[in-house]
């Protein structure tokens, strides 16, 4: 049993309006398979924000309150007390607290980015077709079997170079 149709595009203006078309009337789920990230093909999936960025926020503030208490811990643990000074205050460790959220914030990035994007896929994507990463789009259309024809249709009639059911 066919689970969806996929439709290859040269044209990313075509790859575009058929994603906005099956948008529209609800078909189904749709991937899309582009050589390049377009901002097009965004606007068009109508894509919601990135969850990378909470990883970096977290990670970033994780590392800042890491480096201020590493720095502070420190000095109240081998105190070098210098003419009645206090042994910790808090603005000489701002450097150090910043360079520990830069470290600790951009290594969180890249291990958002590897979690949500699932890398490394250790199974083929279904619609996948190496031609896609070569200079042409794929549109794949996980559907009922019952919207199965409305998909193809609506893929022909913007412009697919090949429309082929899959599963």
């Amino acid at each position: 049993m066919k689970q969806g149709m996929l439709g290859a595009f040269r044209e990313l203006d075509a790859t575009c309006l058929a994603i906005e078309e099956l948008k529209k009337k609800k078909v189904g789920e749709v991937t899309v398979f582009t050589p390049t990230p377009r901002h097009e093909i965004e606007h068009a999936m109508k894509s919601p924000m990135s969850k990378v960025r909470q990883f970096t926020l977290i990670g970033a503030l994780s590392g800042c309150v890491f480096g201020y208490w590493i720095a502070i811990w420190t000095s109240e643990y081998w105190p070098l007390v210098v003419g009645g000074k206090a042994i910790s205050t808090w603005i000489p460790y701002t450097i150090f607290g910043f360079e520990v959220m830069v470290l600790v914030g951009g290594l969180s990035t890249v291990a958002g980015f590897f979690i949500l994007s699932r890398i490394p896929r250790l199974t083929m994507t279904v619609g996948y077709d190496p031609r896609f990463s070569h200079g042409d789009y794929g549109v794949w259309v996980k559907c009922a079997p019952e919207q199965l024809k409305t998909a193809e249709e609506i893929l022909r009639r913007n412009g697919a170079v090949e429309v082929r059911g899959e599963g």
